[in-house]
């Protein structure tokens, strides 16, 4: 059964922009060089402003785990890593399974 990890990152007020670029010019670039699993990015509107929001799939647990090893593991990442985690003023990971009913991403 597939995992779904939803990563909420909080920024710290006027850095948007600011990791919106990094994320555009360094994440993204270094991050599809791993295994495709990222289901999207979403940045925060009403009730959620200075938020970026990642949703990604996972065929289980291992394929999870082995996946941020991997990306944990890549020096281009943990360089943009660096520049982005100053920027931040927390996070939150959190694990769901899909529902048996309606559409599945």
């Amino acid at each position: 059964m597939a995992i779904y990890e939803l990563r909420t990152y909080s920024a710290i007020v006027g850095k948007m922009s600011q990791i919106v670029d990094l994320y555009k010019s360094e994440g993204w670039p270094v991050l599809s060089k791993h295994p495709p699993k990222l289901v999207g990015y979403f940045t925060g509107d009403v009730g959620a402003v200075n938020q970026l929001i990642h949703l990604w799939k996972f065929d289980d647990d291992a394929d999870r785990r082995a996946f941020w090893a991997g990306v944990f593991a890549d020096p281009d990442f943990m360089a943009f890593a660096a520049k982005i985690r100053p920027l931040m003023v927390d996070q939150q990971n959190k694990l769901m399974l899909s529902a048996p009913w309606g559409p599945q991403p």
